[in-house]
């Protein structure tokens, strides 16, 4: 190892006050890992083999009196600790309550509107059944043969311009069976 450092340019530094050491090669040749020896401090013979017990340090009365009442818990900090986990659990179980119950709800609202989607399909198949069963052609002539009804021509009718007012006036007398136009189909 000797020999070893002293054919490379070889030179420790200790830094300022913090006690290390930073080593410097100069050269192409890079150094070995070496394991450093640990340092041992002097020990008499008797303590040797014995494993070290932890010194203990001394403690000063006051501290040793806080250790003691943070030992020992008061009977009203008994009870408030009480207090607060019966609240604390009590708060956790209405929570899980309150949780199950907007879950129960969930369900029933998408219960219902599935219920809802089916009424209204039957509905659309019932409404367009209804639609196809009427024949509108039958309507039609039944309307201007049995009813009298006629479809509007030119003349019969009248449009105006809305007055201004709440009321329109009336210029000619409406018969008294209500009937202003008639089929010549139908006779009375």
């Amino acid at each position: 190892m000797a020999d070893r450092r002293s054919s490379m340019n070889y030179r420790r530094r200790t830094t300022s006050g913090a006690g290390r050491r930073e080593d410097y090669v100069y050269g192409s040749a890079v150094r070995q890992a070496e394991a450093r020896p640990q340092r041992r401090t002097a020990v008499p013979p008797q303590r040797r083999t014995e494993v070290h017990p932890e010194r203990t340090r001394r403690t000063s009365s006051q501290v040793r009196r806080n250790r003691n009442r943070a030992m020992n818990i008061s009977p009203a900090y008994a009870v408030f600790l009480t207090a607060a986990a019966v609240f604390a659990v009590a708060v956790c179980v209405l929570y899980l309550h309150l949780q199950s119950e907007v879950v129960n709800r969930s369900e029933n609202i998408t219960s219902l509107q599935q219920k809802l989607a089916d009424l209204k399909e039957v509905n659309n198949t019932e409404y367009n059944a209804a639609l196809d069963s009427v024949n509108l052609e039958e309507v039609r002539t039944r309307a201007m043969g049995e009813m009298g009804l006629v479809y509007e021509a030119e003349g019969t009718v009248i449009e105006y311009n809305s007055p201004t007012s709440d009321y329109v006036r009336q210029y000619y007398d409406i018969p008294e069976d209500g009937v202003l136009a008639q089929s010549k189909e139908v006779s009375n």
